[in-house]
């Protein structure tokens, strides 16, 4: 991981407000930046949700740890300036600054709601590398990704009755086909002028989309991608779907670039993460709402 780890900013931190004075936080993610010696690589990393700077959320970390342990104080919203007790830990402390070091710090350890037992407390040196933020959106990540393997075990090892009902829900559930009695009486036709069948784009039928779902192991080629292609011509359609369990290779991919009609590539990951987002074999068992202060909130008051 390019970008350094959690606990590796709280001692640059304290150094970069040893003045006294106060700082604003979006001055301090460039000195600090520079100061570690990061990249415009390093500085592009993003969280696993890709929606913040890596390297912004561990400094954003460090100062809320360091000051839930008195060593920096926050005068105002986007503001912090180190504490008599920060510049203290910076002239006489020996040791590194890290977590197990702000536990010596009763508001710190209240905050920090650290267990007794040894195996959280082994637990707690990831936080030498990734901030909250980051442990929870990876263990979320882990916790996904391993279910769409096994969403995607079961539909290869269903029957192709099965793979072929899950295509025509999972299109209606995108908006496509009008109703699924209207999809599924258009899909399903294997073999008719090369493809499985064809579907509403929208629910008033205006234009149409052809289909074709292969339920494979082994990754679909050109010479099946552009048959499909040249199937479209029988139904003077521009527009298609080619969805498999497995994958496209290289020159499959390449292919559809190169040629004039709109065909859509859907293998098997992109089918799990769609089953996903639209609720299609999965079913939601708990929702953790992230919540954050709202600063606006107490500055009118």
């Amino acid at each position: 991981m390019a970008v350094p780890g959690f606990q590796t900013w709280f001692t640059p931190f304290l150094n970069a407000l040893s003045d006294g004075q106060v700082h604003l936080i979006t001055d301090l993610y460039q000195e600090l930046a520079d100061q570690m010696k990061l990249t415009p690589e390093d500085k592009k990393e993003l969280l696993p949700s890709g929606k913040q700077q890596t390297y912004k959320n561990r400094i954003g970390w460090a100062r809320t740890y360091l000051s839930k342990a008195g060593l920096v104080e926050v005068p105002n919203r986007g503001e912090c300036r180190i504490t008599s007790e920060g510049l203290s830990v910076l002239s006489n402390s020996k040791e590194d600054i890290d977590v197990k070091y702000l536990k010596r710090y009763p508001a710190f350890v209240s905050f920090h709601q650290v267990s007794k037992t040894s195996t959280q407390e082994d637990a707690s040196d990831s936080e030498s590398i990734a901030s909250p933020d980051e442990t929870l959106e990876m263990a979320y990540l882990e916790l996904r990704n391993t279910l769409r393997q096994e969403v995607l075990d079961k539909v290869k090892k269903s029957p192709p009755e099965f793979f072929e009902s899950l295509v025509i829900e999972l299109l209606v559930r995108m908006g496509y086909g009008g109703s699924q009695e209207d999809a599924g009486q258009t899909l399903g036709r294997s073999g008719d002028g090369g493809i499985d069948g064809k579907i509403k784009e929208d629910r008033l039928g205006l234009d149409f989309i052809c289909v074709q779902a292969k339920r494979w192991e082994s990754n679909v080629g050109r010479p099946i991608v552009q048959a499909f292609a040249g199937s479209l011509d029988g139904f003077r359609a521009r527009k298609g779907v080619l969805i498999t369990t497995s994958g496209f290779t290289k020159e499959a991919i390449e292919y559809v670039k190169m040629i004039g009609k709109s065909i859509v590539l859907i293998d098997g990951e992109e089918l799990t993460r769609l089953m996903f987002e639209y609720d299609l074999g999965v079913t939601p068992v708990k929702h953790y709402v992230l919540k954050k202060l709202d600063h606006d909130y107490f500055e009118e008051s």
